[in-house]
């Protein structure tokens, strides 16, 4: 009735909270845990960031802890988990009324290269595989759908189809790249799936993660 969106109150763009981008990508890949409280869990982190010779070890969790909702990072207020401070969460050293809402390259390096995000995109790939339909279109469609909230229009489709035959013909060659990649994480890869076509797809998905459309709300 209102395809316009002519009578209905909008709300001013903004990026998601660092909190929120991550949980984001693990509920589309179907690895986030909904499990409410517990103690404060440490997912993939870079080594050597905690440098207090009695603190220089980041013991990594594993299992469910790497995907407890973001709420639930171990947050070391001298030295806060990277990932968050490049999307402006506070280090929680000083109180904070508003968060600060920057925009820098480091960001799009952390989406497209953090083991967290690497990691769901490879599990997102498999799911859409599993759950998305036969056609490799409608697995994109999919894919986007759970990352995005809509559809993809004609030209964002038409660019991830051609992605995904760059990405698949890339793979074909050169296998060893593809196994690097699905390698990334701790969770278990599907061995019933394609490699290369899993492969393909989790750039696909990486790259969906990457789009603004996935982390602003508009």
């Amino acid at each position: 009735k209102d395809l316009q969106n002519t009578f209905l109150a909008r709300g001013p763009n903004h990026r998601l909270s660092a909190e929120m981008i991550r949980d984001n990508a693990l509920k589309a890949s179907g690895l986030l845990v909904q499990k409410v409280g517990g103690p404060s869990v440490k997912p993939y982190q870079p080594p050597g960031i905690w440098m207090r010779p009695e603190e220089k070890d980041y013991k990594q969790d594993s299992g469910e802890s790497l995907y407890r909702r973001s709420m639930y990072t171990y947050i070391r207020r001298s030295t806060p988990h990277p990932a968050m401070i490049a999307f402006d969460a506070p280090s929680r050293s000083v109180c904070t009324v508003k968060r600060e809402n920057t925009t820098t390259p480091l960001q799009a390096l952390v989406l497209l290269n953090d083991p967290q995000f690497v990691e769901s995109a490879r599990v997102l790939s498999q799911r859409i595989q599993l759950e998305g339909g036969e056609s490799v279109d409608a697995q994109i469609q999919y894919g986007f759908r759970l990352l995005c909230g809509r559809n993809p229009d004609a030209n964002e489709l038409q660019l991830l189809q051609q992605q995904f035959q760059t990405a698949l013909s890339k793979y074909q060659t050169d296998p060893e790249a593809a196994e690097a990649l699905l390698s990334v994480g701790e969770y278990s890869l599907d061995e019933s799936l394609d490699k290369i076509q899993t492969a393909a797809l989790t750039l696909v998905a990486n790259t969906v993660i990457n789009f603004d459309g996935t982390y602003m709300k508009r």
